[in-house]
């Protein structure tokens, strides 16, 4: 997942672009539908372009109609019977500048209580977008969803390396780390 700017501190605004979005436009949040699937797929490859530069042996940019077909069909939750998903996008001036997805899950982990957790599975804000609020806007939306399907948390994971992600998800929208995923590659074995 892609995040934004960090937040102002005191009168200085760490990101540039601050001053080129000094007017707001207004920034509509709405269910997606399968009409937004071009705009959709626009911010989801741009996320895929800069997430692919951050580590390239694990992320890659899928085919744009692969991307567009999956919003423009329903598919991009990929859930169990009986889970349900939403996909929320941001809107302005009549085009889509970013989308959130989400969906209800229950951990398969026996230890855990029985619970509902709010999983946010994408979110990406165009860059032409950011430092608008715009992704603070579809983070607090998919949360207020899960709070009314009686989810307890929200949940996501972002890259190790995007510090960028790291503080906009801890410092500014509240989250914090709750478990820590380790990755190993695992290469054929080789024979002697």
């Amino acid at each position: 997942m892609q995040a934004l700017c960090s937040p102002p501190i005191g009168n200085i605004h760490p990101c540039p672009c601050y001053l080129l979005f000094m007017e707001q436009a207004t920034i509509t949040i709405r269910p997606g539908s399968s009409d937004d699937a071009e705009g959709i797929a626009a911010v989801f490859l741009e996320s895929a372009e800069y997430h692919a530069q951050l580590d390239p042996e694990r992320y890659w940019v899928p085919p744009g109609e692969t991307i567009l077909g999956r919003y423009r069909h329903g598919r991009q939750h990929q859930t169990d019977e009986g889970q349900q998903g939403i996909t929320l996008v941001s809107e302005v001036g009549g085009r889509i500048v970013g989308f959130i997805d989400a969906r209800l899950e229950r951990s398969p982990d026996s230890m855990h209580r029985e619970m509902i957790y709010c999983q946010i599975v994408e979110l990406a804000v165009s860059s032409s977008h950011r430092c608008q609020g715009i992704g603070g806007r579809l983070l607090r939306s998919a949360e207020a969803w899960g709070r009314q399907h009686d989810a307890r948390f929200a949940l996501l994971e972002y890259h190790a390396a995007n510090a960028r992600a790291g503080g906009f998800y801890q410092r500014r929208m509240g989250y914090g780390v709750a478990a820590i995923t380790v990755i190993k590659p695992l290469a054929p074995e080789q024979l002697t």
